[in-house]
């Protein structure tokens, strides 16, 4: 179309869907009549009105009615990426909204934004949107590094996904020098070609400073650590042991041989367990800490651990969720100390089935504060010093590994899905540098424990719901029906089937997992099958738990470290004391679904900021081994780089630009595939890296392929790449190329 003809026509239906008063939105159809556009032209007209969408000019509603651009916006949150371009996440809708850098209209990352849909979604691609507002900023404090300048100074943000660095005014830094830790006030956000602008809040600490590292991650998450006044007042009421008149009324469980099973640090120990075997049948029965009878509804400590929903488990500290006069004292299950409990109380038979059960309110005395490591040595080791020690107990525990076997039998019959990663545990010295990591032993004393809980959870669950009273669940909707999708066309590469239907089953994923166990491509499989799943959260629906192939599931077993099992603690009290009136259960009910949003939402702060400083000390921890070769396994491919994890669960990634030859992308197959040589590497490949570099800034390892010939000549490169047959696999390589030389925007 001639250009000139091409304005006209834009700027005609730019005056009459924006300025005509009296104009509704219309299909094209409708407009092409209105206007008097021949059918010849119509097509014409389409890619008109397409081009003012993609512009953000006007917009489409879903129906395909054209009108002013507000009126078909979508409100939601702007999450950038330190690659310029960012994503809308509207509340409700399954898929964001990918948002290039040129239509991102200056929003800054976590921003409240209007946006356009300019691109439907088609296939694999993304839909598209443009920024054409913005309506509240959710960020205005960033903790980052200092760098200083002779007349100013900026701030480089911890937070990767934020892509600019804050201009400081000298006279707005505090002080501040080279390498300081510090808190920032956004004061202006900038716009295209201008930084934000902020001063300088609080100093942290010097980068090399001990701690401060890991407190510059908590303030980044804004994980309150100091516990408000009035609640320390509230806890001088609260005494150090149980007072007799709060133990009338329970159930005494006091002579029953009783024990925790923890790790050897833990000091906030919520669970108990004792077992005692009948006829066929076993009596298992899981005490947990009453904390809610110290932590009544809305009092002081009531309202923070409500603010804090978690507590969070630094590599280096504990933020508790409640004062440890409470997490570590009265409320903790120590040896021989009488505590108050809530406990449920089950009959399981031979086959894993819940014949019968209780839940009541309990006096408990712990026998034994038992770690992990000392039942392994007796179970699994037949350690004979370990074994004498604690003679009086073996019986049990070998009763315990029976029932718990029995349960885990059930629950895999069933479909439960058993992703088994090794989790990091990371070691460090007294002044916090990590000397050893290494994946965390998952035993049999820990399975025991594990199975424990779930089944004490799934009874109270199914209790309550049957009930119909006002509850938290811990749901794991069914998986994205596209992501299985496409994880179906992958594992078909490796002669693996998984049978969808209407509804996928987690039997279906489990008898995939059983049979690529062992198998060369089982990482690579396991990992994308994982990706796959779906989140976990917490909701006032009985919807179930896909991953546990449960229909009922709830968290009832961590009230010292969770708010929603404290939250369920008052109501199964408030039922087991007569039952919940109606104006109780309508309070429930009106509070319940926030509670469950909010709780949501810090667990996902918590889970972050436990995996920020987890990456921050394996970056630490590798800075004494550049230069060094190890072996590892792909664990993640994309457009820029290929991932690999170590066996002590330390990932890094080689960059595209450092390996021998051109690769490009195959999004496909997940692989990076050399041109020159058809050569590719896959997820799940073994292959031997050397640590090429650190970076504590962006808390990134930077692997090279052992014996990789760094000497490419990149402009070669390109040009095979123009000429590729699979060019289309690699979205951007402008973009992809400036990244990989690792510029940062300014």
């Amino acid at each position: 179309m001639d250009k000139q003809l091409l304005e006209d026509r834009k700027n005609m239906l730019k005056e009459l869907i924006l300025n005509n008063e009296y104009y509704v939105p219309m299909k094209t159809k409708e407009i092409a009549i209105l206007l008097n556009v021949p059918k010849s032209e119509r097509v014409q007209l389409q890619e008109v009105l397409d081009e003012l969408v993609h512009e953000g000019s006007i917009g489409v509603s879903r129906k395909g009615k054209y009108g002013k651009p507000e009126n078909t916006a979508l409100i939601g949150i702007y999450e950038s990426t330190k690659r310029g371009f960012g994503f809308v996440v509207i509340e409700g809708q399954e898929n964001d909204i990918f948002v290039s850098e040129r239509d991102s209209s200056g929003a800054f990352h976590m921003d409240k934004v209007k946006v356009v849909i300019t691109s439907e979604k088609k296939k694999d691609r993304r839909c598209e949107g443009k920024v054409i507002g913005i309506l509240e900023h959710n960020i205005t404090d960033i903790v980052g590094t200092y760098r200083s300048n002779r007349t100013y100074g900026f701030v480089i943000p911890d937070n990767l996904k934020i892509a600019y660095d804050i201009f400081v005014p000298k006279e707005k830094s505090m002080g501040a020098v080279e390498g300081h830790k510090v808190v920032v006030h956004i004061d202006n956000y900038g716009s295209h070609g201008k930084n934000p602008e902020g001063h300088v809040t609080e100093i942290i600490g010097h980068i090399n400073d001990p701690g401060t590292d890991i407190m510059s991650i908590v303030r980044a998450y804004d994980l309150p650590v100091e516990f408000p006044e009035e609640e320390m007042e509230f806890l001088k009421n609260i005494p150090d042991e149980v007072d007799e008149k709060d133990k009338a009324g329970r159930v005494d469980l006091r002579e029953l041989m009783t024990v925790t099973i923890d790790g050897e640090d833990a000091k906030d120990l919520d669970d108990a367990v004792t077992l005692t075997k009948g006829e066929g049948i076993y009596h298992l029965g899981v005490h947990i800490a009453d904390v809610s009878h110290y932590v009544t509804e809305k009092n002081p400590i009531d309202k923070e651990a409500y603010r804090r929903g978690t507590s969070v488990y630094l590599v280096d500290r504990v933020i508790p969720m409640i004062p440890h006069k409470l997490s570590n004292g009265i409320c903790s299950l120590n040896e021989g100390c009488d505590r108050l409990a809530l406990s449920c109380l089950m009959d399981i038979d031979l086959k894993g089935r819940v014949v019968s059960h209780r839940i009541c309110e309990t006096l408990v005395n712990v026998d034994r504060r038992m770690s992990y490591t000392s039942v392994k040595k007796i179970l699994a080791d037949n350690d004979e010093e370990e074994t004498a020690k604690y003679k009086d107990f073996v019986e049990m525990f070998c009763n315990m590994e029976e029932l718990a076997a029995i349960l885990r039998k059930k629950r895999f019959k069933r479909g439960a899905i058993d992703f088994d990663f090794p989790e990091s545990k990371i070691i460090l010295d007294e002044l916090g540098h990590p000397i050893e990591i290494k994946a965390y032993d998952r035993n049999v004393a820990t399975k025991i424990i594990e199975d424990f809980m779930l089944i004490a959870n799934e009874t109270v669950a199914e209790d309550y719901f049957w009930q119909e009273v006002p509850f938290l669940y811990r749901t794991h909707e069914n998986p994205d029906p596209e992501k299985i999708q496409r994880l179906s066309t992958f594992i078909n590469n490796y002669g693996y089937a998984i049978h969808i239907g209407d509804d996928l089953h987690p039997k279906e994923v489990q008898k995939l997992l059983n049979k690529i166990e062992g198998s060369p491509e089982e990482n690579v499989i396991s990992r994308l099958t994982l990706r796959s799943m779906k989140r976990a959260q917490y909701s006032t629906e009985c919807i179930g738990h896909f991953g546990l192939a449960a229909k009922y599931y709830c968290h009832f077993t961590s009230p010292i470290r969770r708010y929603p099992d404290l939250q369920i603690h008052r109501i199964i009290k408030e039922c087991l004391h007569g039952g919940l009136k109606e104006k109780r259960a309508e309070h429930y009910s009106s509070i319940l679904t926030e509670t469950a949003r909010h709780t949501s939402i810090t667990e996902r702060r918590a889970d972050d900021a436990e995996r920020d400083t987890d990456k921050l000390k394996m970056v630490e921890y590798m800075e004494k081994h550049i230069g060094e070769e190890f072996e590892g396994v792909i664990s993640g491919i994309t457009s820029w780089g290929i991932y690999v994890e170590l066996p002590n669960t330390i990932e890094g990634m080689v960059s595209v630009v450092s390996l021998n030859g051109f690769y490009v992308y195959d999004e496909n197959h997940y692989e990076m595939v050399n041109e020159q040589n058809g050569h590719c590497y896959k997820l799940g490949q073994k292959v031997c890296v050397k640590v090429a570099g650190t970076d504590r800034l962006i808390r990134t390892i930077d692997f090279e392929m052992a014996g990789e010939d760094e000497n490419d000549d990149e402009h070669e490169g390109y040009r095979k790449y123009k000429n590729s047959r699979v060019k289309k696999n690699c979205r951007n390589y402008k973009e992809y190329k400036k990244d990989g030389k690792g510029k940062r925007k300014r």
